[in-house]
């Protein structure tokens, strides 16, 4: 008997001094490296860094499992602000009397383990063992012990209990206090708390998500799902990354069957991550997410699925006027990317009902399609209105952050809109039912060298505008146009404007020296690349108008050298 109880007690004090050893070791803040005071972000965050580099499927090296495990368990006590200042006042998760070594406990260097009042116990410290009185009171562990062949006791846990957890074998066997499965999961991921991630139920969906245009990331669970902490920490960690472009949330298919039945989600033992995509359809679609359960994969996952609503082109190849827009206003930016950057393919699925959009990449503004634009810094975004005015928006674009980015864009984009509608009620018109007004800013676009002739109405009072106006709509819907193929597709071969004469004399001049100032409307065709022109006066009728064009498909109309080149004001 005597042998039995001095080999119970040598079993059981190894047990205790590595039990010390462990309750310093695995102090949840040293193990995540955080300090007392760290937010839950900064928890978060250093969770997250440290689970992906010892995650048993990545890190194959010894001990990779067990700190692993560390990490999760040091995580599941912090995330959690119960079990958090449980810990921090009794160094124990459960808020019962517990060791008290490690951080937040009153002894420091050593942990103290007591039977009950009226009990003989045990003080273990480096160096020493002694009996002592029970002190009901104190803070520690609580036992009796019958002898070294217990099984059980009040201890909470058996001593086979202990050793397997502290080892390895048979990880998470009926440990109270949070063991790891096989896998190095934490078997105390079961709560289903998602804390950052809002959720989203039927009328979220209808009024923020359905057809908005923004690209959102959701997390779809069950009550009873683990490792949901794990999937919100990466979801997080890619939702600051790419905050103004994507939205983050979560569906719970056991409260929120409906949404989830519509959305074609099936409720799974694991968490499922699905994206809702605008890539390449006017309405947005589900994608499952299948990649590895990393920010970097996840990341690349969702901006790959951004919106693509803003058409690549080559400025100089690019045929502003064949790019039929339905009478939107047109933006495009100019940059040095090589691809759409993120924040304009973000801005493109937010207002693709409202604006047209394109981007460009070009080397820098000594390049002569970018001085042609009258763009004197990158990037720039330039914008035309729906009667082909241009307006340079914004120039030298600095960007401190997507979110701020993105914000700041869509109030220029906004104000231009507002612009756009002051055009005129013909703004909401297709643009095969206007003819614009040549100006300045878009003489190039409109009569530029893309255009092989150039068919200007010049008027000299409202009157003859409107007359000249109802003329071009209806000459320009006929088929004597022509239409060839360009690198850019079908275009027609003439383009149509209007001329205020009063207020473009210097652009007549180019053709006669009077500026036709005699004639109160007429008719000007002229071929950008060639330099010529010819003029149809008179009082310019509809049939006037087709047998002038038609002549000049046909080449029987003579065209005369002009003065120099025109410009408009």
């Amino acid at each position: 008997m005597r042998t039995r109880l001095i080999s119970a007690a040598i079993l059981f004090a190894f047990a205790l001094s590595l039990f010390s050893i462990e309750s310093k070791t695995l102090d949840p803040y040293k193990v995540l490296g955080v300090d007392k005071n760290a937010s839950q972000r900064e928890i978060q965050k250093a969770f997250h860094k440290l689970s992906l580099k010892y995650h048993p499927d990545k890190n194959k090296e010894k001990g990779a499992q067990e700190k692993f495990s560390e990490i999760n368990n040091a995580y599941d006590i912090l995330s959690d602000e119960e079990k958090r200042k449980n810990y921090d006042l009794y160094g124990d998760e459960k808020g019962a009397p517990g060791f008290a070594g490690g951080s937040g406990g009153d002894h420091g260097e050593y942990t103290y383990f007591t039977s009950g009042p009226g009990q003989n116990g045990f003080n273990f410290k480096p160096g020493s063992w002694q009996n002592m009185g029970g002190q009901g009171g104190s803070k520690s562990f609580s036992f009796s012990f019958s002898g070294a062949g217990s099984q059980g006791g009040s201890f909470g846990f058996g001593l086979d209990d202990m050793f397997t957890n502290f080892f390895g074998g048979g990880m998470g066997g009926g440990s109270q206090s949070g063991g790891f499965s096989s896998s190095g999961r934490s078997q105390s991921g079961t709560r289903s708390t998602v804390k950052s991630i809002p959720s989203i139920n039927s009328e979220t969906y209808r009024n923020e998500i359905a057809d908005k245009g923004i690209t959102w990331l959701l997390l779809s669970y069950t009550s009873n799902v683990k490792d949901v902490e794990s999937y919100e920490s990466i979801i997080g960690e890619v939702a600051s990354s790419l905050q103004g472009v994507l939205k983050v949330g979560k569906v719970n298919c056991k409260t929120d069957a409906s949404l989830c039945k519509e959305l074609g989600i099936h409720p799974r033992n694991a968490p499922k991550l699905f994206i809702y995509s605008f890539k390449s359809l006017e309405t947005g679609s589900m994608l499952e997410y299948h990649g590895d359960l990393d920010v970097k994969s996840l990341k690349s996952f969702c901006q790959e699925h951004l919106p693509r609503f803003s058409k690549r082109v080559n400025l100089n190849h690019f045929d502003f006027a064949s790019e039929a827009a339905g009478g939107l206003p047109k933006v495009m930016l100019l940059s040095t990317k090589k691809d759409t950057p993120v924040i304009w393919r973000a801005l493109s699925g937010l207002y693709r009902k409202r604006l047209v959009f394109y981007d460009a990449e070009v080397h820098d503004v000594s390049d002569p399609a970018v001085k042609k634009l009258g763009v004197d810094a990158l990037p720039a975004v330039v914008g035309w209105l729906a009667n082909r005015e241009k307006h340079i928006l914004k120039t030298g674009i600095s960007v401190k952050d997507l979110k701020s980015a993105i914000q700041d864009l869509s109030g220029l984009l906004e104000n231009f809109e507002k612009k756009n509608k002051k055009v005129g009620p013909s703004q909401a018109e297709s643009e095969f039912k206007q003819i614009p007004l040549l100006t300045g800013s878009n003489i190039d676009d409109i009569c530029g060298e893309n255009s092989p002739v150039c068919i200007i109405g010049v008027f000299r009072s409202s009157k003859s505008r409107a007359k000249l106006e109802k003329i071009l709509l209806s000459v320009s819907q006929k088929s004597l146009v022509r239409r060839q193929n360009t690198p850019n597709g079908r275009r027609d071969s003439i383009s149509y404007a209007l001329l205020d004469a009063a207020k473009q004399e210097s652009f007549l001049k180019a053709f006669d020296k009077s500026g036709f100032k005699s004639t109160d409307r007429l008719l000007l065709a002229y071929k950008p690349r060639k330099g010529k022109f010819a003029v149809l006066k008179d009082e310019v009728t509809e049939e006037d108008a087709e047998k002038f064009i038609g002549a000049i498909l046909s080449g029987d109309i003579h065209f005369s050298k002009t003065k120099q080149n025109p410009s408009a004001r």
